[in-house]
C-alpha cells in the first residue's frame, strides 16, 4: 500500500543483504540437532543460526514485493525451516532466494514443470526465484486459478467449484452448456463428462464456452470457431460436449479470454497465444477468421512475462510482470481511446501503457469491457478509460477517456477486484462492498430502488454507487461477474466468501440460474442461486 495514502503507521523492515547461506554459516559454531534442516532426503548441507535473522519472513514479502500482510494468505515461510524441502541443495542461493523456491514449489503450476522449464521461467521473471514467486502468486490473486467462479456469460452462465466442478445454466442454441443438448437450463446443471477433470478457469462468449483444467488442458464447446462476431455466419458446427483443443495441446494454458472475432490464451509461462482475427495483421500476424492455430502474440511482450489478460470488444489487455514491477499493455482496436494511449488509433503489437508510470500506480488486476477498461492498483485506487457513455467510467459524466484516470470518487476505498461490461462496471472493496456504475438497462447495476418510491431501477448512475442490495446478503462479496457483450441483456453474478453465489439482472433464458415466476425477465435484487462452490 502507497504509505503516503495509508493512515497505517509505515512498518520498517531489516535491510538483510542477499548471501548465499555458505557466507553465513560459521562452521567453527557448534550445531544444535533442532536447528538442523535437510535440504533433500538424509543429506544436510549444514546448519545455519536462523536466530541471527529474525525478520527472514518480512523480508522474503519485501524483496517479492508482497504486502505483509499477505504473510497468511502465504501460510509460515518459518515453516520451510522446519522440514525437508523437496529439491537438492544448492549452496549459491541466499536464505530469501531458498525460501521463495520452497514456496514456488507449492504453486500448482510449477509443480509440474520440469527443472528446464523452472530455470526458464526464472531468467524470463528476472533470474530470481522471489521474481518468479511474485508472477506465481500474482497469477492466482487476478485469475482466482483453482479457486471457486463464475462467469456470467452473454445469455447462459457457466460457475466452477473450489474442487474443479463446473454447472452451466441458461441459453443453448449452440450447446454451449456442454450437456450434449440445445435445450436451455434454468438450474444450475453439472457437466457430467468433466467428472475426473478439474477445471480451474472458465470463459464465456456468445454461443461458446472454453474451460481450462489443472493440467494445461482447454476444452471448448458451443459454436465451433475461435473467431466468430457475436451474430455471425461462421460456426455452422455446433459442439454440444466438451471437446479438447487438439492445437493447444503442447502448450500449458492457464487461461481463457474470448473477444469479439478473436480467442486469446495464456500459458503457464506467461506467454500470450491468439486465434483468428489476424486479417490485416490486426494482431500482430496474418491468420483468417476460421484457423485453429494459436498465433504467439510478437512484439514487446515475447520476452516479458504476462500473468492475466482480458479480452473487449477487438481489443486485448495483458497485465505483465516485470523486476520493476507491474505493467499493463493493450492491442487491437483502438476506438473510444480504450488501449490507454491517449490515441483512438488501432495497435497491431502490443504497447505498453504508459500513463499508469505516471500516476505512480502498480496494477494488480485488469478488465476489459466492450469499450472500456478498468485497472486496481496495489494500494487500491481504481482507474477506468475508454468510451465513457452513460457513466460506465465513474467520472461523473459520459466523456471518453484515452488514458487510464483515477476514479476520485471511491479515492477513500481500497479496491481488490473489478469487473467491466457493456458500458458497466463493478468494483469490490476490501472489506467486501460492492460499488457500481454505468448502464443501469436489466437492472443488472444491483440499485433497485423502485420498490421503495425512490427512483428508477434501470437509471443509468455516473458515479460509483454502494449497492446496498447486497449489503443486506450479510456475506463479503469477493467477486463480481457481469456480461460482457453489446448484444444480450446484462447479469451479474456476486460470489461471497462462503461460496455462496448471488444473481440480478436479465434472466429471461434461465442464465441467472433461477426460475422466474409470473413473466418475469430480470431480478432487480440479489437472489440466492442454489448452488455452493465451496
Amino acid at each position: 500500500m502507497d504509505a503516503t495514502r495509508s493512515e497505517t503507521p509505515t512498518i520498517r523492515y531489516h535491510n538483510i543483504p542477499d548471501q548465499p547461506i555458505t557466507a553465513i554459516v560459521a562452521t567453527s559454531v557448534p550445531a544444535f540437532p533442532r536447528q538442523v534442516r535437510p535440504c533433500f532426503g538424509d543429506s544436510s548441507p549444514g546448519e545455519f543460526p536462523l536466530a541471527a535473522n529474525p525478520s527472514i519472513v518480512l523480508h522474503v514479502l519485501t524483496a517479492c514485493n508482497l504486502d505483509p500482510r499477505d504473510l497468511a494468505k502465504l501460510e509460515a515461510t518459518c515453516s520451510f525451516f522446519k522440514r525437508q524441502a523437496n529439491f537438492a541443495p544448492d549452496y549459491e542461493l541466499s536464505i530469501s532466494e531458498l525460501a521463495a523456491l520452497d514456496m514456488c514449489q507449492k504453486r500448482a503450476i510449477f509443480k509440474p514443470m520440469a527443472d528446464e522449464e523452472r530455470q526458464s521461467l526464472k531468467q524470463k521473471c528476472g533470474g530470481s526465484w522471489k521474481l518468479v514467486l511474485r508472477f506465481l502468486l500474482a497469477g492466482e490473486t487476478c485469475c482466482r486459478r483453482e479457486k471457486s467462479q463464475a462467469v456470467a456469460g452473454p445469455g447462459h452462465s457457466i460457475a466452477v467449484t473450489s474442487t474443479g466442478e463446473v454447472y452451466s445454466f441458461g441459453s443453448n442454441s449452440s450447446g454451449q452448456l456442454g450437456h450434449g443438448t440445445t435445450e436451455e437450463e434454468w438450474r444450475p446443471r453439472q457437466i457430467r463428462s468433466l467428472q475426473d477433470i478439474r477445471i480451474i478457469q472458465v470463459a464465456a462468449g456468445a454461443g461458446r464456452t472454453m474451460l481450462v483444467s489443472d493440467a494445461g488442458r482447454v476444452y471448448a464447446f458451443g459454436k465451433d470457431t475461435f473467431g466468430e462476431a457475436e451474430f455471425g455466419v461462421q460456426g455452422t458446427n455446433l459442439v454440444t460436449t466438451p471437446q479438447l483443443v487438439e492445437s493447444l495441446k503442447d502448450i500449458f494454458v492457464v487461461q481463457t479470454a474470448i473477444g469479439n472475432f478473436f480467442t486469446a490464451v495464456l500459458s503457464r509461462e506467461g506467454r500470450v497465444y491468439t486465434f483468428s482475427w489476424g486479417k490485416d495483421r490486426k494482431l500482430g500476424h496474418q491468420t483468417e477468421p476460421n484457423d485453429v492455430e494459436p498465433q504467439p502474440l510478437l512484439g514487446a511482450l515475447e520476452n516479458i512475462p504476462v500473468v492475466q489478460i482480458a479480452a473487449g470488444y477487438c481489443y486485448l489487455l495483458c497485465l505483465a510482470c516485470q523486476p520493476s514491477g507491474m505493467s499493463v499493455y493493450s492491442v487491437g482496436c483502438g476506438l473510444g481511446g480504450k488501449l490507454g494511449h491517449g490515441s483512438r488509433t488501432d495497435e497491431k503489437h502490443p504497447r505498453l501503457i504508459e500513463e499508469f508510470q505516471l500516476l505512480n500506480l502498480q496494477p494488480m488486476v485488469v478488465a476489459a469491457g466492450a469499450w472500456h477498461a478498468a485497472v486496481v492498483a496495489r494500494d487500491g485506487r481504481v482507474c477506468t478509460w475508454g468510451w465513457g457513455r452513460y457513466g460506465c467510467l465513474g467520472h461523473g459524466n459520459e466523456e471518453c477517456e484515452s488514458v487510464p484516470k483515477v476514479v476520485e470518487a471511491i479515492s477513500n476505498v481500497k479496491a481488490v477486484h473489478v469487473a467491466t461490461g457493456d458500458y458497466t462496471t463493478f468494483v469490490v472493496s476490501e472489506d467486501g462492498d460492492v460499488y457500481s456504475f454505468g448502464c443501469g438497462e436489466s437492472a443488472s447495476l444491483g440499485h433497485n430502488t423502485a420498490a421503495e418510491g425512490q427512483g428508477n431501477r434501470h437509471a443509468n448512475v455516473l458515479s460509483p454507487e454502494l449497492v446496498k442490495s447486497l449489503k443486506q446478503v450479510n456475506e463479503k462479496v469477493i467477486q463480481i461477474s457481469l456480461t460482457n457483450s453489446i448484444h444480450w441483456n446484462a447479469h451479474t453474478f456476486a460470489l461471497t466468501e462462503s461460496g455462496k453465489l448471488y444473481a440480478f439482472g436479465a434472466g429471461d433464458k434461465g442464465q441467472l440460474g433461477i426460475v422466474l415466476m409470473n413473466n418475469q425477465t430480470e431480478k432487480g435484487n440479489p437472489e440466492r442461486v442454489d448452488l455452493d462452490l465451496d
